[in-house]
């Protein structure tokens, strides 16, 4: 996803807050146990200026595992040996629906040949009518599931899993469907799968935990950020541990988990610094 359009995103984030997440505690708690993944647009604006030094710093920052947002001009063979001098590994790669759509077996090489799990749509943004502007609508959304479903099955033949990245707007309700149930509900679970971006759940005004709970098998990705509310209602991204998000219900209720990627969009100081304070948040996060 763009630039610009996550701005966009960050910007309607002022949506009604979900009630806090809570859960009974463990009697025997202990320490997440996945590798730490960051998404790499949290790094966007450091990857163009020192891509294989950048890579190396987050791998010295203790994460073993990145999603891609991107390649940065960088022929896959070149993607791929960056990662690998790292020590890092790509699971999951982030393209916008109307680049599947015209650009599908360009961006499904790609992932071959870095040995990707995931191919993630990051937007849909498709109207069943061309012509018709605007947000999209039930009957869009609708469309949007029935062509993740074609995707789904293309991307399963190539040896990958499909899914979709939620931000606030699939919460949006039309006659009192929730569009984010839609989606759900109309896409095969055998071809499509969800990566939760828990902080705009939150943000869009539901409990991640009650997704999670209903639909385990069909999140096998987190997205983790943290978020305050400032003052005028609007939401904030800040570091792991810092915002009002609990994350040991949402861990413990993603049994059908595989993998996280921690993404922190905005920063108060030293990127690199507070993406340290993040994996070593995540690492001490007992559920």
């Amino acid at each position: 996803m763009n630039i610009s359009s996550r701005r966009s995103f960050l910007k309607a984030s002022s949506a009604v807050v979900a009630a806090a997440c809570v859960g009974g505690e463990r009697l025997s708690a202990a320490p997440l146990r996945f590798p730490v993944g960051l998404q790499l647009y949290s790094v966007r604006n450091l990857l163009p200026k020192d891509f294989e030094g950048t890579l190396h710093q987050l791998a010295a920052a203790g994460y073993t595992e990145v999603e891609a947002a991107g390649y940065f001009d960088k022929t896959a063979a070149d993607f791929g040996n960056a990662l690998q001098k790292a020590g890092l590994k790509c699971v999951s790669t982030h393209h916008q629906l109307t680049q599947l759509k015209t650009q599908f077996d360009q961006l499904i090489q790609y992932g071959q040949a870095i040995g990707l799990e995931y191919i993630i749509c990051s937007w849909a943004g498709v109207h069943r009518d061309p012509t018709r502007k605007g947000e999209l609508n039930l009957d869009d959304w609708r469309y949007v599931a029935d062509q993740f479903n074609a995707i789904g099955a293309k991307v399963k033949a190539a040896g990958m899993t499909f899914g979709y990245h939620n931000h606030t707007v699939e919460f949006g309700t039309e006659n009192g469907v929730v569009f984010f149930d839609e989606l759900l509900k109309r896409t095969d679970p055998n071809l499509v799968k969800f990566e939760m971006d828990c902080g705009w759940v939150v943000g869009g005004g539901h409990n991640p935990v009650e997704y999670l709970s209903k639909f385990p098998e069909r999140f096998p990705l987190l997205h983790v950020k943290d978020m305050v509310k400032e003052p005028d209602g609007k939401l904030r991204n800040v570091v792991m541990g810092k915002g009002f998000i609990d994350y040991k219900p949402i861990f413990r209720a993603a049994t059908g988990l595989k993998h996280y990627f921690i993404e922190q969009e905005e920063f108060e100081g030293d990127p690199m610094t507070e993406l340290r304070e993040d994996a070593e948040f995540m690492k001490k996060l007992d559920v």
